[in-house]
């Protein structure tokens, strides 16, 4: 494949994976992503209107952010090219912004987020001037990834995981319409293809991959028309099934009971639902990003060891993999069960994220910037700033939020754990900071 190359998803080629096959060709045909593209939802307004900005696709893998980019270019009739930041440079991208400079293009660029800083600004002058309609695709946040200027150019565009409803759609769908598949004289009964959806975990290309596996396993099997069941479906996937979805026990379901076990104090119950997790064949990393969040969501400065041992754990894991990984994940478990409790930073945090959402961005007090420069400085940059290291205990009687919010608070640290110490801590601090006040 030439490197730049117009990309047409439409061309049919048996070679091609099962996944690749089945991308839809148009937005009818397109499932999920309802919040988007449904009847007057702002996606399918901005396509239908031929009005589509720069956009930063954010979202799971498997969801359509590929598919979703050529559609966009097939609507509005621009050529659509796909790249990757893993094993593309900028000097491939400018040659192809270059060598399609006579019009406007759709340039799709997958893991986004795989930029640096300075190779994303880059694309700064190509978006401002409208010369192409950027499309870049991330599974970060681009909060933390995609620098300030690009987002601020660009519409963020949130893709949801697939639902299992979903799933078995574009399963179900496959089957009856892809050509290979159905050159194989077999079936698949609806519990497995239930169960298909819900080891698919929101992600189309999964689900239809492990699904041209089990069509593969069969293919030359004696039987007039093989049935493909759990125990294929089990030999495609590699690993041992839990049959959750018979049981009505969902994914979510499970680690929504481990977590309110660890809340809630309780070790065995806690060890229980992890170990189901496990034997059900869940991600152990993905357990390990949830102790890590309830470390600092249930736990927070009650115990700061929460979430060093949660990501140890973690470490440990990738470190030793499974089995034996799956015992330090089954520490770090007992550990957040049994640890003081406070969700005083989870407030906190929550607090300041609204009031930055809801109230205006008040400017830096001037004695707390830094003046790099003399002009600054002479404009009154640091001016007035105490240095709390000149003062008793490191402690002065300085504003350092916006005149605006001054006085405001966000953190009520408990009385349990560390955290009374930290409450000492900011009660000292402010009676020297209140007796300061009455001595002026």
């Amino acid at each position: 494949m030439e490197l730049f190359e117009n990309f047409d998803f439409s061309r049919k080629d048996k070679k091609k994976p099962l996944a690749d096959r089945m991308r839809p060709k148009t937005l009818n045909e397109f499932i999920g992503q309802d919040h988007l593209l449904g009847e007057g939802k702002l996606l399918r307004v901005l396509i239908e209107r031929r009005e589509v900005p720069s956009m930063i696709f954010w979202g799971p893998s498997g969801v359509g952010k590929t598919t979703l980019g050529w559609l966009i270019g097939k609507y509005l009739e621009l050529p659509f090219f796909s790249v990757s930041a893993v094993n593309i440079g900028i000097k491939e991208v400018k040659d192809i912004i270059q060598k399609a400079k006579t019009r406007k293009i759709v340039l799709f660029v997958d893991e986004f987020h795989r930029f640096n800083k300075l190779q994303q600004d880059t694309f700064l002058p190509y978006v401002e001037r409208g010369d192409i309609i950027l499309i870049g695709a991330t599974t970060e946040n681009p909060s933390f990834e995609i620098i300030t200027p690009l987002l601020s150019r660009m519409r963020v565009i949130n893709l949801e995981p697939l639902s299992k409803e979903q799933l078995i759609k574009i399963i179900k769908r496959a089957i009856s319409e892809d050509d290979e598949i159905k050159k194989i004289p077999a079936r698949i009964d609806e519990d497995t293809i239930e169960e298909l959806a819900f080891l698919a975990d929101g992600d189309a290309r999964k689900a239809l991959n492990i699904l041209e596996v089990c069509f593969t396993m069969v293919k030359n099997t004696k039987k007039t028309t093989p049935v493909i069941d759990h125990k294929i479906l089990e030999e495609a996937y590699q690993k041992k099934i839990a049959l959750y979805d018979k049981k009505g026990e969902m994914h979510y379901d499970l680690i929504s009971a481990l977590h309110k076990s660890m809340r809630g104090s309780d070790p065995d119950a806690a060890l229980y639902w992890l170990a189901r997790m496990i034997e059900g064949g869940e991600d152990p990393l993905y357990i390990a990003r949830r102790m890590v969040r309830f470390a600092s969501e249930d736990v927070g400065n009650a115990d700061p060891n929460a979430l060093i041992i949660s990501l140890a754990a973690k470490d440990a894991f990738e470190f030793i993999g499974p089995p034996e990984g799956y015992l330090a994940l089954a520490q770090a478990c007992v550990y957040l069960s049994l640890c003081e409790k406070s969700n005083a930073i989870y407030r906190a945090f929550g607090a300041a994220t609204r009031d930055v959402k809801n109230l205006p961005d008040y400017p830096v007090p001037l004695h707390i910037r830094n003046a790099p420069t003399k002009l600054m400085e002479e404009m009154g940059y640091g001016k007035g700033y105490l240095y709390p290291h000149d003062f008793d205990d490191a402690i002065v009687n300085q504003e350092y939020f916006p005149e605006q919010l001054k006085g405001r608070r966000y953190y009520f640290p408990t009385e349990r754990g560390f955290e009374k110490k930290l409450k000492e801590f900011m009660e000292r601090v402010s009676h020297i900071k209140r007796k300061d006040r009455q001595d002026r």
